[in-house]
């Protein structure tokens, strides 16, 4: 990137042994995927050309026209709106049921080393959920922040949302930039004191522009107003980040057992650790 350079290249051959009829592109995110200027340049080499769809959501509205433009092109407009009612009709719901609650102040950790605000649609997500994060850039692009400005905000809840990782690759990050770094500004902030922090997947609920930004949504505000919903979510999408336990306080018993000279981490130690760290552990619930 450094050298103006692409991260992809694509297969031009079988690009031209498919034919596609149809290309879906976007120019939101170099990294992420094949953007724009690979598929303008490669498509000269097809014996015919493509319609192509430009998927460049900047917020939750874009993100249904785009699904929209897509049933459109592809024959389902009837499906795709909906889909898109269906969807519409949930955020309404959600907005609904946490209208009267507090608006505690949230920040969504889009990177943690260097910290990246969230921006394009996840501050409006956090709306939507009963929160606010006045350091997401709504409809921008996410920006890199400074500690003095994460502890100006003082978050009251705060979660951890690397850009494309799942839950498990979240809670691998936590523990490598977070792990035992017990003077770090992290452990000051109030959401960190207060135990309310949360690692989610990422993935598959905020960083994709697609329909499951709903259920993102959804999950967030059961992370910000637990005591709106009657249950938490499922653990599959989230994880609360055990803070003792990231600063080093191990207890016997339930976090380890010894076994002659060695040290045994049990499984309920592993689990809230949030990951699998490939070492064969004996009680590794992953």
């Amino acid at each position: 990137m450094q050298a103006g350079l692409s991260l992809y290249e694509i297969n031009e051959q079988l690009l031209r042994e498919l034919a596609p009829d149809l290309i879906l592109t976007q120019n939101l995110c170099q990294v992420c995927a094949p953007s724009g200027n690979e598929v303008s340049q490669v498509i000269k080499a097809l014996p015919k050309a493509p319609q192509i769809l430009w998927l460049t959501p900047q917020s939750v509205s874009e993100i249904f026209d785009n699904v929209c433009e897509l049933g459109a092109a592809t024959g389902r407009t009837a499906a795709a709106e909906a889909l898109v009612s269906d969807c519409k009709t949930r955020l309404h719901a959600l907005s609904n049921r946490t209208k009267d609650a507090p608006k505690p102040r949230v920040f969504c950790m889009e990177w943690l080393d260097p910290v990246y605000a969230s921006g394009h649609w996840v501050p409006e997500l956090v709306k939507l959920a009963g929160g606010l994060d006045a350091l997401g850039r709504e409809r921008g692009e996410s920006v890199r922040i400074t500690w003095e400005e994460l502890t100006a905000w003082a978050p009251e809840v705060l979660v951890i949302m690397p850009c494309g990782f799942n839950l498990q690759q979240t809670m691998k990050q936590v523990w490598s930039v977070f792990g035992r770094q017990i003077h770090s500004p992290f452990f000051e902030l109030p959401a960190v004191r207060d135990g309310r922090v949360y690692a989610v997947d990422a993935n598959s609920f905020f960083a994709r522009p697609g329909p499951r930004v709903v259920e993102g949504a959804e999950l967030l505000a059961r992370l910000i107003h637990p005591e709106v919903f009657d249950s938490p979510p499922p653990p599959a999408f989230s994880q609360p980040v055990d803070i003792p336990l990231l600063k080093g306080t191990l207890t016997e018993g339930r976090d380890y057992y010894t076994e002659g000279a060695a040290m045994v981490f049990t499984a309920s130690y592993l689990q809230r650790r949030g990951y699998c760290c490939g070492s064969g552990c004996r009680h590794c619930p992953y």
